[in-house]
């Protein structure tokens, strides 16, 4: 029955985040020592009603002194989200009970510093779409896929335990965005608002910060890697972007925004890197010579709302553009004068900042067409597909 008490911990791993919300930092505390407790208690056998009885019960509880999570009336799904949750016994948990930096199950070095943002948190992977048990993927198409992965639910294909690593180097500001390298699961970086981004090496082992990039007067919105992994463009809320050199960490490049606003976003042309996009606070996206340090002729669009995410398609002709009231916002990419026309425009829900855009394409039988995937704060990732019209791009 270890398995109950994985829920335990699903319970408090979703209402984690209204815990001492003034000290973030104590919330991976409070899941590690969760964990640790609920494995002794696992090996104490106890009675398997019992232990229903202390799910029900903490889940009561939990519900009365934070509020609900789910919508009303829907109570039974959420039920079935946590019955549906990752299956990971406690066995297979981080183990802290004497050394915090022991060694896991696969000989990775586990840090338990504090830090403001962690590389595989442990987080019980529920499923949150009211679908029956041990669906792989929502279409009719997936047994075969199903059957490959040993006939095995989602949760159990992604469920994982321990933590990697934490980097605390940013650990007074917020941390808007985490990269990899292009093609490279072992380099990584990440901005902050404290102005500066690191760039971060995971092996060999132990992970350690390469080098912080600092040159910005105020904090860091978003960052991108260039296709070959030489160059870092970065944009910031002091109305600059900033074109770096990885290797050194040299600033190549300072360009001013062409309207002197915040910006808020920015993504590499995939085909040519010596474009490159932006979005700021005023509303609008404008497509940058970084040779140049000038925004291309035509390159230039308005959106409804401040632009908070910016994402390609591989090929590089179509673009898309969030705002913060909720719009995604297609354009065609002419690959030979950087010019965008606007396509289409999407209201993924009205008032809700779409925060972060990730175009894909597969070669499978779920997803035959290309996808967009969209997180929105609605507390839900939204999955697209996109087709041609006779005329354009539509979502």
């Amino acid at each position: 029955m270890a398995a109950v008490w994985q829920q335990v911990l699903a319970v408090d791993a979703r209402y984690n985040a209204y815990r001492t919300p003034t000290f973030p930092q104590f919330r991976t505390q409070y899941i590690r020592r969760r964990s640790q407790l609920l494995r002794e208690n696992a090996k104490a056998g106890h009675p398997p009603a019992l232990r229903r009885q202390y799910l029900r019960l903490r889940g009561q509880l939990l519900g009365q002194r934070y509020g609900p999570l789910s919508e009303p009336g829907s109570a039974r799904a959420y039920s079935n989200s946590i019955v549906r949750s990752s299956r990971t016994t406690l066995d297979r948990m981080e183990d802290f009970e004497d050394d915090p930096r022991a060694l896991g199950a696969r000989g990775h070095r586990r840090s338990v510093s504090r830090g403001s943002y962690q590389l595989q948190a442990q987080m019980n992977r529920a499923v949150y779409e009211d679908r029956p048990p041990g669906s792989v993927v929502p279409t009719s198409a997936a047994e075969a896929s199903r059957a490959m992965a040993g006939d095995t639910s989602l949760s159990e294909n992604y469920a994982f335990a321990g933590m990697y690593h934490v980097f605390d180097q940013h650990v007074d500001e917020a941390v808007p965005r985490v990269r990899f390298a292009n093609d490279d699961r072992h380099r990584l970086a990440c901005c902050s608002l404290d102005g500066s981004i690191s760039l971060c090496q995971l092996v060999p082992a132990p992970p350690t910060v390469l080098r912080v990039l600092r040159g910005h007067t105020r904090g860091v919105s978003d960052f991108a890697w260039s296709l070959s992994n030489d160059i870092l463009v970065s944009t910031s809320l002091d109305a600059t972007m900033r074109i770096w050199a990885s290797e050194d960490g040299r600033c190549i490049r300072e360009i001013p925004d062409p309207d002197s606003a915040e910006l808020l976003c920015c993504t590499f042309q995939p085909v040519n890197n010596n474009l490159t996009v932006v979005g700021n606070a005023k509303h609008n996206v404008h497509v940058m010579n970084i040779s140049t340090g000038k925004k291309v002729k035509g390159g230039s669009s308005k959106l409804t709302g401040r632009v908070l995410a910016l994402s390609f398609d591989a090929p590089g002709r179509l673009l898309w553009a969030g705002d913060d009231r909720g719009s995604v916002f297609s354009f065609l990419f002419d690959m030979a004068t950087g010019k965008l026309t606007k396509a289409k425009r999407l209201v993924v829900h009205e008032g809700s900042p779409v925060t972060s855009i990730s175009a894909r394409s597969w070669v499978s039988r779920e997803a035959r067409d290309p996808s967009l995937l969209i997180n929105a704060c609605l507390n839900k990732l939204l999955l697209y597909r996109f087709m041609q019209s006779s005329q354009n791009w539509i979502s």
